[in-house]
C-alpha cells in the first residue's frame, strides 16, 4: 500500500491556490477539468516532491472544486494536512506578511497551526531539531482552533 493525496474540497478555487501555491509554496503539478462531471482537480506538491510525484513517487495535495456552489463546513473534522518545513519562523512569518491567522504559533520551535481558506487545519513541522524558543512566538497565545 502506498499513499498517493489527500483530497480537500474548496469553494474558491482562486483563493485556494493563491494560498496553497502563491502563499504557502505548493506547485502545481497536475490539473484535470472534467465538463461532463462539472468539476476541476488540481494536484500540488511540495518543492522536493515534484519530480518524484511525476514519477508517482510522492503524494499530493488535491484540491477539488465542484462547479456548482455546495457549502462546507467543519474543517476541524477533516483533521489536518502536516508539512515539514526548513525554517518554521520564517515560514509562520511569510504566512503572517500575506495576512494569515497563526493559530497555534511555534512556541517550542517545533509546531505551528493555521487554516485555508475553507477553515482545513494545516501543521508545520521544523525539520531537523526544533529551533531555539525566540520571540514573537514564545509569548504569542493561541487564536481560533487548530
Amino acid at each position: 500500500m502506498r499513499y498517493l493525496h489527500t483530497m480537500v474540497r474548496v469553494s474558491d478555487l482562486d483563493a485556494s491556490l493563491h494560498f496553497y501555491a502563491t502563499v504557502f509554496g505548493l506547485k502545481e503539478v497536475r490539473r484535470v477539468d472534467n465538463e461532463g462531471g462539472r468539476f476541476t482537480l488540481v494536484f500540488l506538491a511540495a518543492d522536493e516532491d515534484v519530480d518524484s510525484f511525476k514519477q508517482g513517487k510522492a503524494p499530493a495535495l488535491e484540491l477539488t472544486y465542484n462547479w456548482d456552489p455546495e457549502a462546507y463546513g467543519g474543517g476541524r473534522n477533516f483533521g489536518h494536512l502536516a508539512y515539514e518545513v526548513d525554517d518554521i519562523y520564517a515560514t509562520c512569518q511569510q504566512l503572517m506578511d500575506h495576512g494569515i491567522t497563526i493559530n497555534r504559533p511555534p512556541r517550542d520551535g517545533r509546531m505551528a497551526f493555521v487554516r485555508s481558506p475553507d477553515g482545513i487545519s494545516i501543521e508545520l513541522l521544523q525539520k531537523g531539531d526544533a529551533k531555539a524558543p525566540a520571540e514573537p512566538w514564545s509569548s504569542m497565545p493561541n487564536t481560533g482552533s487548530w
